[in-house]
């Protein structure tokens, strides 16, 4: 957009050097950019906000680039004395990974498929072989040589047609989430010269061999909102529209049930669901509706012969249930329950094989994986004892098969792959996760999950790990992470690049607030809407337990969360600013009123049923009163570090941007306040494996130089 406001002066000083007690070279009186305020009155429901950094929405403007590059410039420059320990961190986080790594192959219509990693590497390369894994490997894509000559890329959507000659591919190489398709013979080795532009990357192959589905984004919203289907060999623009979701707070998607037997096209937003459904065989006949949908109804889909089954919270099913009807009358009075809900057991979800259901579940914040065989005979769940486990079922692809993928790890363990006989109830670990460190010992680390009293009432479950030997003595360093958001359950898992944080003596901490899933549905629905600042309390609660409890002190205790925890941890320091010596907020959702009351941002309309549209004046009002832009104050602020990427489509870099220099115009404090934007990457950061370990080395650093950690 183009604004009418002339835009700024920078002033940035940058001052002499001086030498500290380390004898390390620094710049003692670097000065911050500041950026110059062009008031823009935004005005809705009587009320109006002054907005001093509107004109940053405009990325084509220069001076808003000159702003960001001065960003960087001060970051870098005034963290020079960190540069050796960020590299020492990089190659110490990189030397546990198993360069040369493979996922566990899975059987696909006669083929074995596989990923794997080359030393020294980024990027995955894609495999197959035929028959079995002692067959020639033929090499689908290497994608260390397609990132060739870019700066950022991403492979994905591989659907390989039925007859196994055909693979389409979605490639974003600007970080967008813009994919072009494109379409791979795999005997031959040729790229096709069709070229599908703006897509999601996902696409489905009827079975006919040669009708491709996909899906199409808005050029400006990205709103996935079009299902198009190509004929192999034809001119993309010949591409006949088969569906066009009109609803601006629904987005659309094309797959084809595990059976292959039906494509089907979804139709979703945050509270209503609809499906159409089409035999795959006859890719040209006239998709159907399988229910019509209606507001607050949700459901998925699975067919298993002359059935499909239905994931539904149908019925005020809050913790959702599982139903069934006949591949012929499919509308939801049809519906016949096969799973009743329960109102302590969450079931999120389903894999359908040839004798067995398997349904994931989840009872008091716990994964549990569940066995039942179609005729009733038998009916289990897979054996867990731990306190802090994730456990979910992987890629099962193979319908006639007794047997069952799960991962399995927890916040001291490894990942393992493991394979589970359903009949005879033994398992085969396929793979386990290597830390490469010859003195790491999973039984030198401890976890707990402890629960905190919010100001509610509501006691708030805490996910921890540290090293043995720690004291609870309030002088631990102490990271504690967040989302809640969008029911997004963060699970506790095994990280190897945590150990840097653990084998420093930090406590490692997930707050599992409201918002997410972790306790069932109706953890998620009371925090968000007008239940939203739950999320907000419920950390900060958590925070204040932790400090009581003597884990950490307000000194020594660090908040990170990125996107929608970018906008908790935003929210937090504006409540309770005081807790915290340090937080990290990545690509951060924090400029939320002006974000949701523009319908053209990405995202917005499919949005307003997560956070409530401020377009009606009771949720304006109740956003604004948390909305971490518009709520900071001339006061003191912890110590910061703001990351974000300059293409990124979900949370707009101007968001980050507009919060720091409006923070650095308030804030009372001389705390560090760094502001750094990827110019290459967009939401997910950096691209390939070892540049992404370079930014979690940068945020790591930032908190150890704050401890005064330096090696």
């Amino acid at each position: 957009m183009k604004l009418l406001i002339p835009v700024l002066a920078l002033s940035i000083i940058f001052a002499t050097s001086c030498k500290n007690e380390n004898s390390k070279m620094i710049n003692t009186d670097l000065k911050p950019p500041t950026a110059e305020k062009k008031p823009k009155t935004l005005s809705i429901h009587g009320d109006s906000r002054v907005d001093n950094y509107y004109w940053m929405n405009d990325k084509e403007n220069p001076e808003v680039i000159d702003y960001l590059n001065a960003e960087n410039k001060y970051y870098e420059e005034s963290t020079t004395h960190t540069k050796a320990f960020q590299n020492e961190l990089f190659e110490e986080m990189k030397s546990r990974i198993k360069e040369d790594d493979s996922s566990v192959p899975y059987k696909l219509n006669g083929y074995w498929y596989q990923v794997r990693y080359e030393k020294g590497k980024d990027y995955p390369i894609y495999t197959r072989r035929k028959g079995s894994m002692d067959a020639e490997e033929e090499i689908m894509f290497d994608c260390n040589a397609m990132a060739e000559g870019h700066a950022y890329f991403s492979l994905g959507g591989v659907s390989v047609s039925s007859d196994n000659t055909y693979a389409s591919f979605g490639i974003d190489t600007v970080s967008r989430r813009k994919y072009t398709i494109q379409i791979k013979n795999l005997e031959t080795g040729e790229i096709l010269s069709e070229k599908i532009e703006t897509t999601t990357g996902g696409s489905t192959w009827a079975n006919d061999n040669k009708t491709l589905f996909y899906t199409r984004k808005d050029e400006q919203t990205l709103r996935s909102n079009q299902i198009f289907k190509h004929k192999l060999g034809d001119d993309v623009e010949n591409d006949e529209l088969v569906f066009e979701e009109a609803d601006e707070t629904f987005n659309a998607y094309v797959y084809k049930t595990k059976s292959k037997k039906y494509l089907i096209i979804g139709s979703s937003s945050t509270m209503s669901d609809e499906y159409q459904i089409l035999d795959a065989n006859t890719p040209n006949d006239e998709f159907r509706v399988f229910s019509e949908r209606r507001r607050g109804l949700e459901y998925d889909l699975a067919h298993y012969e002359d059935h499909f089954y239905i994931l539904t919270n149908k019925d005020d099913a809050l913790n959702f249930k599982l139903m069934k009807t006949t591949v012929d009358s499919t509308s939801e009075e049809n519906w016949e329950e096969v799973i009743p809900h329960r109102k302590e057991v969450l079931l999120e979800g389903i894999d359908i094989f040839k004798d067995f259901l398997v349904t994931s579940e989840r009872y008091n914040g716990l994964t549990r994986i569940r066995v039942q065989k179609w005729n009733k005979s038998e009916d289990y769940y897979l054996p867990f004892t731990s306190e802090t486990y994730t456990a979910r079922t992987v890629t099962n692809v193979d319908f006639d098969t007794d047997k069952l993928r799960y991962s399995y790890n927890s916040l001291t363990t490894p990942s393992s792959v493991i394979e589970f006989d359903m009949v005879e109830k033994t398992e085969e670990i396929l793979k386990e996760q290597e830390v490469q460190d010859p003195d790491f010992d999973k039984n030198n680390y401890l976890s707990e999950r402890i629960w905190a009293t919010a100001s509610d009432g509501t006691e708030i479950p805490v996910s921890l790990v540290y090293k043995k030997g720690i004291k609870r003595n309030g002088k631990n360093p102490l990271l504690q992470y967040g989302y809640g958001s969008y029911g997004a359950t963060m699970d506790p898992y095994f990280s190897s690049t945590r150990l840097s944080l653990l084998d420093r003596g930090f406590i490692y901490a997930i707050a599992h607030v409201r918002g997410g899933e972790y306790l069932g549905r109706d953890w998620y629905e009371k925090g968000k809407l007008l239940q939203k600042k739950n999320t907000f309390t419920d950390f900060v609660d958590v925070s204040k337990h932790l400090i009581d409890q003597k884990y950490t002190s307000p000194d020594h205790l660090y908040a990170m969360g990125g996107s929608a925890g970018g906008l908790l941890v935003g929210a937090v320091i504006n409540m309770a600013p005081e807790l915290y010596n340090g937080v990290i907020a990545a690509v951060p959702f924090v400029d939320v009123v002006t974000t949701m009351l523009d319908e053209t941002i990405p995202l917005t309309t499919g949005e307003y049923d997560e956070w409530g549209n401020p377009n009606e004046k009771e949720y304006y009002d109740y956003i604004k009163t948390y909305s971490p832009y518009d709520n900071i104050e001339a006061k003191a602020y912890p110590n910061l570090l703001v990351t974000t990427g300059l293409y990124d489509s979900q949370v707009q870099y101007w968001e980050p941007a507009k919060w720091v220099a409006k923070l650095r115009e308030l804030k009372t404090d001389d705390n560090k306040l760094f502001f750094e934007t990827n110019m290459d990457a967009g939401h997910g950061g950096a691209s390939g494996r070892f540049e992404a370990l370079k930014e979690l080395a940068k945020d790591y650093v930032f908190i150890f130089d704050l401890e005064q950690i330096k090696g």
